[in-house]
C-alpha cells in the first residue's frame, strides 16, 4: 500500500468516526493520526523494518 492509498483510507475513518461520533473534531483525529506516526516510528526502530514494510504488514493484518 502506498501512501496516497494509506491516506485516503485513513480519511475514509476519520469520516466515519464523524459520522458516528458527533463529538468527535478534527483536532482529535488529527492528534491520533500524529500518535499513529510516532508508534510507526518506534515500532520501526525496534524492528528495523521501514515505514513502508510496516504498514503493508498493518494492512494485511
Amino acid at each position: 500500500m502506498n501512501s496516497d492509498q494509506l491516506e485516503g483510507k485513513w480519511k475514509q475513518v476519520k469520516g466515519k468516526f464523524k459520522q458516528k461520533y458527533g463529538k468527535v473534531t478534527d483536532d482529535d483525529l488529527s492528534y491520533s493520526e500524529g500518535k499513529f506516526e510516532e508508534m510507526l516510528g518506534r515500532i520501526q526502530e525496534k524492528t528495523g523494518k521501514s515505514k513502508e514494510a510496516l504498514k503493508e504488514e498493518i494492512e494485511n493484518l
